[in-house]
């Protein structure tokens, strides 16, 4: 039986005496940041890493059918630590892969903190965007003009370079003994620049958000991505994943952690109009059949919103924070299990945005959602009682 150490976030990390290297493995090691550089962390071991590709189709040339393409298909990128945990997490996206490899700043981001615990980590590329961009139709680009846009979608502050007074974006540094905080203007600038360059463009619209989801039940179905499944989402997605959990047929996916989800699925029975729900082309609400919906209960589900956000307000998001409640309820109606985590309520944390995992701060968002994933049973080892 592989001998390993129960790691968690709850627990300081481990001092580095010596580095010793496993001729099967990989070893890699943090970079220090601004706010980690104090904090000596243990090396990553892996038994492997890869990636593939699942999915998709292949169409003909109508002129010539000597001539295919391999079209619509998703990317998986991989990494299996060398005593892992039973849970997956598939990390998805709704900008680019690169927000959860590092921090904005360029720390150690929830792909590496999650490893360092064991966890198995899927970083995925749904068709058409990233690295599965091969898409079965024309698809025509247009500049949108979107850097402003993000940085209130992002959730950074109230206008355009109008920042959250307790931000945990790049260039925070830690808080003062009198409760300000410290902030290094230079560097969150430089940032900020950098960010807008971290994502993809998505095509937002209902066919794509059906033709992820069912490229992601046909992943999960297939066992490539493991038997427990946890997808960790953010913004649309949140949506994705939920149509992927409906599609299935499997058992695989035991698990949703969508932050910031910009859409959501409702039961063919719930009155939508009655409840003054309306849909938007891409973020729904979209309606599945019952006996689909119903799929939800035997899915853990935690919807988790950053700061300075809630149901009342008069921000983009502040519909799809009731949607979450409604949905949630739907979901415990049923025997299931779900919740909605507000992180600037009651958490100790402040100052999140839309990519919460992203923040300065993520090590102690991380923490909630392993403490989610205890709490859930979703936890174990893979060698657990051998």
């Amino acid at each position: 039986m592989k001998q390993h150490t129960r790691n968690s976030f709850l627990s300081p990390f481990q001092g580095l005496a010596s580095l010793s290297f496993l001729t099967t493995s990989l070893l890699l090691i943090y970079p220090l940041t601004a706010l980690a550089a104090t904090k000596a962390r243990a090396p990553i071991t892996l038994s492997s890493t890869g990636g593939f590709e699942i999915g998709g189709t292949v169409i003909m040339n109508g002129t010539n059918p000597n001539q295919t393409l391999s079209c619509d298909h998703g990317y998986v990128e991989y990494f299996l630590p060398y005593t892992p945990r039973k849970t997956s997490l598939l990390m998805w996206h709704s900008s680019s892969t690169q927000v959860f490899q590092n921090t904005w700043s360029g720390g150690p981001g929830y792909k590496d903190l999650f490893l360092s615990r064991d966890y198995p980590v899927y970083l995925w590329d749904g068709p058409r965007v990233g690295r599965a961009n091969w898409a079965c139709v024309p698809i025509t680009y247009t500049p949108l003009y979107r850097d402003a846009g993000n940085f209130l979608a992002w959730n950074f502050g109230p206008a355009f370079l109008e920042w959250w007074p307790n931000s945990k974006f790049a260039g925070y540094l830690g808080t003062s003994d009198n409760g300000t905080d410290i902030v290094d203007q230079e560097l969150r600038m430089q940032k900020w620049k950098e960010a807008v360059r971290k994502r993809y463009d998505e095509f937002d619209t209902d066919e794509n958000v059906l033709l992820h989801g069912q490229t992601m039940a046909v992943a999960a179905d297939s066992g490539k991505l493991g038997d427990q499944i946890v997808y960790v989402t953010n913004s649309a997605a949140g949506l994705r994943a939920q149509v992927a959990v409906a599609l299935a047929n499997g058992t695989n996916i035991k698990g949703i952690v969508a932050y910031e989800s910009i859409g959501f699925i409702f039961p063919a029975s719930f009155n939508l109009t009655a409840a003054s729900l309306f849909h938007v082309p891409g973020f729904g609400p979209f309606v599945v059949p019952d006996e689909q919906f119903k799929r939800l209960k035997d899915v853990k589900v935690q919807f988790v919103w950053g700061d300075h956000r809630n149901e009342n307000g008069t921000d983009f998001a502040a519909p799809y924070v009731r949607q979450s409640r409604i949905v949630a309820g739907l979901i415990n109606g049923l025997g299931g299990q779900a919740e909605v985590l507000m992180l600037g309520n009651g958490t100790g944390l402040s100052g999140n945005g839309h990519l919460a995992f992203a923040d300065e701060n993520n090590e102690s968002v991380a923490g909630l959602m392993e403490e989610w994933l205890r709490r859930v049973g979703l936890d174990g080892y893979v060698d657990e009682g051998k």
